[in-house]
């Protein structure tokens, strides 16, 4: 397991180097996006237009922050905790395939469809913990724009960040076809079967 420090956009070289278990920081421009956003972005991709904000080779981070405006209009963070991943991974494939980010930030993991598609596009699935926004909030140093944010309210638009060594992520899913939360549901699955043996219930 190792230390990595990268600022975006990242290289696939330098995702490639990235392994499960890893513990990752980034620094640079992260983007939020939950469902609806997805949704979004993936029919403008379908109708042949582009997105207000190029994802390609940042970060894109499964998020529905709490935000507050001043008078004069900026925003700051409150809280930025990450959503449950397995949420998008019915449409993850084809938004990596369409937008091109390097890293993909949430909590919970993800399924088969996103760890090929990491495979080859070059993408890696970062796990935050859950329950600590206030952490996150914290590694936010600039509020950098927003997008949607009418048509889809405060969680579900499109919020554009510069972050500075924000984590620490545990790569769950590398680009080399692992998956780390996969990978420990087949040791309890392992492990249970032998325990329900030992107890003569199987």
């Amino acid at each position: 397991m190792g230390e990595f420090y990268l600022t975006m956009p990242i290289t696939e070289e330098a995702v490639r180097r990235l392994k499960v278990a890893d513990s990752l920081y980034v620094s640079g421009t992260i983007v939020t996006a939950r469902d609806e956003a997805h949704l979004k972005a993936l029919e403008l991709y379908d109708e042949g237009k582009t997105l207000p904000v190029n994802l390609e080779g940042i970060g894109v981070f499964h998020c529905g922050p709490v935000m507050k405006q001043s008078e004069t209009g900026e925003w700051t963070v409150v809280a930025a905790g990450p959503t449950t991943s397995a949420r998008m991974e019915i449409f993850e494939d084809k938004f990596i395939k369409a937008f091109h980010p390097r890293i993909i930030i949430g909590k919970g993991g993800m399924g088969s469809r996103t760890t090929k598609v990491c495979q080859e596009e070059a993408c890696v699935y970062g796990a935050f913990t859950g329950g600590a926004a206030l952490l996150a909030a914290n590694r936010i140093i600039n509020v950098k724009d927003v997008f949607w944010l009418e048509e889809l309210g405060m969680p579900e638009c499109l919020w554009v960040y510069e972050v500075k060594d924000f984590g620490p992520l545990v790569v769950a899913i590398d680009s080399h076809g692992n998956n780390l939360f996969a990978e420990v549901n087949s040791h309890v699955r392992e492990n249970v079967t032998e325990v329900y043996k030992q107890l003569n219930i199987i």
